[in-house]
């Protein structure tokens, strides 16, 4: 199966110049755990709940803007590639969101949780969680 078959289409994003509490509205709206940060339809960064209460909550920061705390070394994939490509690539860098990208913009995400319903993918999921949860 190919990731275009089960990814996220239509992503919400942010902006780098939005605030934490705009991403994290956003994220409770959309409930989601994460949210791309683009510009010009560029994926920039990403943002994840854990990024919010590790660096800004926990340092003082609630000022901050998604440019402040996005993480910006991104593991991304593209449309094209086999779920068990992609559980293999979210594996070997221990990610549980998936950004795709086609012609450099963000055309989805896959999580996890997106490979672990397809029949076809129940394994690769299983050992996609377990690589992730094992610790650096």
């Amino acid at each position: 199966m190919k990731v275009r078959d089960m990814m996220t289409a239509n992503v919400e994003c942010c902006e780098p110049t939005a605030s934490v509490t705009e991403l994290a509205k956003k994220m409770k709206d959309s409930n989601v755990g994460s949210i791309p940060i683009c510009e010009s339809g560029r994926l920039q960064g990403i943002v994840s709940d854990r990024d919010i209460v590790t660096r800004s909550l926990a340092e003082d920061q609630m000022e901050a803007k998604a440019s402040d705390i996005m993480s910006t070394e991104i593991v991304s994939g593209h449309p094209d590639m086999s779920a068990d490509e992609a559980s293999q690539l979210m594996a070997e860098h221990q990610i549980r969101r998936l950004p795709i990208l086609e012609n450099e913009r963000l055309t989805g995400i896959v999580a996890l949780g997106d490979l672990s319903v397809k029949k076809d993918t129940d394994q690769k999921a299983g050992k996609a969680l377990s690589e992730i949860s094992k610790s650096a």
